[in-house]
């Protein structure tokens, strides 16, 4: 059993893309590797949530197996709500009924267990913790994946929020600003890959109301691929340990095909076994 006693955990987000990281999570579950600190972004997010409450499995069933069955994702969902997503039966229906989460679990772990949203007013990232109220939980998680454009702005704490992934995709600063100065990293993208494109000017009737999300989103691509800089020279430095897919990913951000998803959740549970060659 390797030592993760001072060592953090970041997930990434990336939509369905997330499923890699529901395989290396079940592959840690399996094999008793837990940490005392994590955080995750979007995707990242909700993985993160049945990895602390100890949920084997749970992830894998509601991005695949349920996916099939429920078609949660699409344009129907967006032209019937605005929301690409079916945002009630995600974070309602699923949490409450149809694959129950431990609450108590969670809340009794040990584990801190940060989310990470993005601020529509400041256009910063927010960092939230929650161990008491089951709402609070699931609006966070919520406002964590409410993807720009494509899913309607979220609100915590009446602020409103969106995805975390636009302001801080890889959050491995704030996992060090909180004492975690080695962290295993969990992303979605193979190494080399880069965000293509500059920057660029959102126009001002999208998020009207909130032109520091507007800027936000207009600088996306180069934070983005200054955090992917950062994760490689901290790589090489020895100071995190990364997990990433292995080849190019097929699998698209709001992915339908069960295969493609299969696939990509299995090369995760493959990719989880290189913890044990863990040298920071």
């Amino acid at each position: 059993m390797i030592d993760t006693t001072n060592i953090g955990l970041v997930l990434e987000g990336g939509g369905m893309r997330g499923v890699f990281t529901c395989g290396v999570l079940d592959y840690f579950m399996d094999n008793g590797i837990s940490f005392p600190y994590a955080i995750g972004v979007s995707a990242g997010a909700c993985n993160g949530l049945s990895f602390i409450s100890k949920q084997r499995g749970r992830a894998k069933y509601s991005n695949i197996d349920l996916l099939g069955k429920y078609r949660y994702i699409g344009f129907k969902h967006y032209i019937k709500k605005r929301n690409i997503m079916d945002f009630d039966l995600l974070f309602h229906e699923f949490p409450d009924n149809i694959i129950p989460y431990d609450y108590n679990t969670y809340f009794a772990s040990p584990s801190r267990f940060e989310m990470v949203t993005s601020n529509c007013l400041t256009g910063k990232a927010e960092y939230y913790e929650e161990k008491k109220s089951k709402e609070r939980v699931i609006d966070i998680a919520k406002a964590s994946s409410s993807l720009p454009i494509l899913c309607p702005i979220t609100y915590v704490d009446n602020i409103p929020m969106l995805d975390g992934g636009i302001c801080d995709s890889i959050p491995v600063i704030r996992a060090r600003e909180q004492g975690y100065k080695k962290n295993v990293v969990i992303l979605t993208r193979n190494k080399g890959y880069r965000k293509e494109g500059k920057d660029i000017k959102v126009p001002s009737f999208i998020y009207r109301k909130y032109p520091a999300m507007r800027e936000a989103l207009g600088n996306r691509n180069s934070v983005y691929n200054n955090q992917l800089d950062l994760v490689d020279e901290l790589e090489e430095k020895g100071e995190i340990f990364v997990i990433r897919p292995e080849q190019p990913i097929v699998v698209d951000r709001i992915e339908k095909d069960i295969d493609k998803l299969t696939d990509l959740y299995e090369q995760g549970y493959e990719c989880g076994k290189y913890i044990f060659d863990i040298n920071i």
